[in-house]
């Protein structure tokens, strides 16, 4: 099965943006003639598997290398790094061209940056005097669709950037990757953001447009009616619980990246362990586009039945004289088998983990924690987890949303269980719990929470949800919905008007502003609160909204918003934006090394 996903069913035409991306690559591979190397940066190399396949690129004479300190070994003349714009990696590519110099060695060198140059990269050229011998460009890769509704900006650190070191580059970058989406399928009427860096970018947008205008005259009507902007800050608590729709445990336990997972031979049925095999994980399966987001209890009842099935029909057909056409459709069936074997075996893999008494334990204080129910026994519980030293990661993650729920800790019982994380982790965990701190996510308690009031006003906590036939997206954590996608739903039902008081409990400003011909200035709940005219395409179409996570998103929520989507009288599909997928180990492994 193909790793690059089909988009033919995108509510946009995502492909012209693939292919766009695709085509300026081998424009600049086309001006380096003849055989060339292709040094790529390494966090770039999974991206590009989405856009394009390595034999197209051997097509055109490229050698392919991965970016690091080692010098290139390549016997080709001309040498191209594909990088994105970090000192580090201007400091490999100097080092690879002293080398080279020292060795007698003569090539052609170039240096694209993605999505665009910096100064301070090219002052590491000047001062390590390899400047002159670079020909140096652009390669303005700033979207990267994942899936026919999910589009990545590709900013793997703008979480912490923007929340402990101050950096806000990354908001201009995505701001310039929906500026040029526009340019494509027009100016989006409607934007609303929550949050410091949402708002943030809703004012470049409004910049980048005064700057280089969308001609909103030739274009028609947007494609896209809404833009909803939201940072991750506004919402930690849903990344720090564990996901159990099927795509989201198999992000958590095996992790998901580039729409695939690595995993050993054997958990695919085969006989001996070797090197890992890459499992694509997107639309183009149509199982697992069918069951990616329910919850994983019934996803094992729907694999279950189809093998059952499969079984009934094959017993038929060997017991009866079948027509011809009956085979024709048994054979048809068994095309699906393929990958029903598959997600079987992934099922039982996940299945070894949530069959565990200590999986149950973990959810059900998940549980205590989010209905605040009691304090002491979460405090004691994790208390319990760093005695016990388990991973760092999983006590970081429930001590996060603990402090987030509460609001902090007690002074007491904050100095104590950062004293008894360095006691048993070590004290190279300092930076860790610094960042923590400085991202507001493990602080001392300054005011009573007021988590139940948010949870009370937003309905977050729901008893009694029907994961097998849902009818709210609390089944996606079986009784919390996420409050993200509360948010979201507010947005387009009836603006965030109605829920003005609670929007002010939660961290950041937030906006809604009207844009096109007659106004471009900011201002609050300019949209009429109930959905209008404008939210109905002319044709009759359904409404398309962008909803954009500054921060990063969970396979979760996406598949809360899918089934928002799917709801009656819900007039809107929506297409998912985000920095980075995440989840709660990936949030904090950025916090936890000092990149």
């Amino acid at each position: 099965m193909a790793q690059i996903p089909n988009l033919d069913n995108a509510p946009i035409n995502l492909a012209s943006l693939r292919d766009q991306s695709q085509k300026e690559l081998l424009n600049i591979l086309r001006k380096a003639r003849g055989k060339k190397c292709l040094v790529i940066d390494p966090k770039l190399g999974g991206s590009l598997s989405l856009l394009i396949q390595t034999s197209l690129l051997k097509e055109y004479g490229v050698e392919l290398r991965h970016l690091s300190a080692e010098h290139v070994q390549t016997e080709c003349s001309k040498v191209l790094y594909l990088v994105r714009s970090q000192m580090k990696l201007m400091k490999f590519i100097s080092s690879h061209i002293q080398h080279d110099l020292s060795k007698g060695v003569q090539r052609e060198y170039f240096v694209y940056f993605v999505p665009r140059r910096t100064v301070v990269c090219e002052k590491i050229f000047e001062e390590e005097k390899v400047h002159h011998m670079l020909s140096i460009g652009e390669y303005p890769f700033y979207t990267l669709p994942l899936d026919e509704d999910v589009i990545s900006f590709e900013l793997d650190f703008a979480y912490k950037e923007c929340y402990v070191d101050g950096d806000m580059s990354s908001l201009w970058h995505v701001a310039k990757a929906i500026h040029k989406l526009e340019f494509s399928f027009g100016l989006i009427p409607n934007v609303r953001a929550k949050g410091k860096a949402s708002t943030k970018v809703a004012d470049i947008l409004n910049s980048l447009q005064v700057e280089e205008p969308v001609n909103t005259a030739d274009m028609g009507v947007p494609e896209i009616n809404t833009l909803i902007l939201l940072d991750r800050e506004v919402d930690m608590v849903t990344p720090m619980c564990f996901q159990l729709t099927y795509e989201g445990l198999l992000d958590e336990i095996l992790q998901i990246n580039n729409g695939s997972v690595e995993i050993d031979p054997t958990v695919m049925g085969g006989q001996q362990e070797g090197k890992k095999t890459k499992v694509p994980l997107n639309s183009s399966d149509k199982l697992y586009r069918e069951i990616r987001d329910l919850n994983f209890e019934v996803v094992v009842q729907v694999l279950r039945q189809k093998a059952t099935s499969m079984q009934q029909d094959y017993v038929e057909v060997k017991s009866t004289s079948q027509s011809v056409s009956g085979l024709k459709d048994f054979v048809k069936k068994l095309n699906s088998l393929p990958e029903i074997a598959r997600h079987v075996n992934l099922a039982q893999h996940l299945q070894s983990f949530t069959s565990k008494p200590s999986f149950h334990a973990r959810l059900d204080i998940e549980q205590t924690i989010l209905e605040l129910q009691n304090y002491e026994i979460c405090f004691e519980y994790i208390e319990e987890m760093i005695h016990k030293q388990e991973p760092i990661i999983n006590v970081l993650r429930l001590l996060v949303l603990f402090s987030i729920t509460n609001f902090g800790l007690p002074k007491k019982n904050f100095d104590y269980l950062r004293r008894e994380i360095l006691h048993s982790y070590g004290f190279e965990h300092m930076s860790t719990l610094y960042n923590l701190e400085k991202a507001g996510l493990f602080k001392k308690q300054e005011t009573k929470t007021n988590w139940p009031t948010i949870t009370r006003a937003l309905q977050l906590i729901v008893d009694d949800t029907d994961t097998t036939n849902p009818n709210d997206v609390s089944y996606i954590f079986s009784g919390y919905a996420p409050l993200s996608i509360r948010l979201v739903q507010h947005a387009i039902r009836s603006g965030w008007r109605s829920i003005e008081e609670i929007m002010k409990l939660l961290p950041g400003p937030h906006l809604d502003l009207k844009r096109g011909a007659s106004t471009s200035s900011s201002s609050f709940d300019t949209v009429l609160g109930t959905q209008s005219n404008h939210d109905r395409l002319v044709d009759g179409r359904r409404s398309l909204a962008l909803v954009v996570f500054i921060g990063g998103v969970t396979f979760a929520e996406i598949a809360a918003l899918r089934f928002l989507s799917s709801q009656e009288g819900m007039g809107y599909d929506f297409i998912v934006g985000t920095t980075k997928m995440v989840n709660g180990n990936t949030i904090l492994e950025t916090l936890m090394n000092n990149t």
